[in-house]
């Protein structure tokens, strides 16, 4: 599974912005997907994922009830919709699949995720 991140930018804080997964490759309805994210000078943390059919979403509380996750498996792609963008959410934003249920997925998982896209910049200015 090959993964693509787009959609990063500039956004002023409380606005919001959109950001895009497309992917290529055989069976990627069998992959959960998700969302991590690095800050400059931090490790990666985890944002979210949705499962295999898009029923089920996991966020980190920082960003619960901001951001959604969507994904339409028709069309190959996974987005990351986020509102209310805070400063702190400044990082590159990485997309990522894995076969783990998106229960599983935390900070830690970023060992052990099976595919990771490039990585997209988000600035939120103040």
């Amino acid at each position: 599974v090959q993964l693509q991140a787009s959609g990063g930018g500039l956004v002023q804080a409380g606005g919001s912005l959109r950001l895009s997964c497309a992917a290529s490759g055989r069976h990627l309805s069998a992959y959960n997907m998700g969302w991590f994210r690095q800050a400059p000078g931090k490790e990666r943390e985890f944002v979210g994922a949705i499962s295999r059919s898009g029923g089920n979403t996991h966020y980190v509380e920082a960003v619960e009830g901001r951001f959604t996750i969507s994904r339409d498996n028709a069309e190959r792609t996974m987005w990351l919709q986020m509102n209310n963008v805070k400063p702190e959410d400044t990082a590159v934003y990485y997309c990522a699949a894995d076969s783990r249920p998106p229960s599983a997925w935390g900070d830690k998982s970023s060992r052990w995720i099976d595919y990771w896209g490039q990585g997209t910049l988000v600035t939120v200015s103040s």
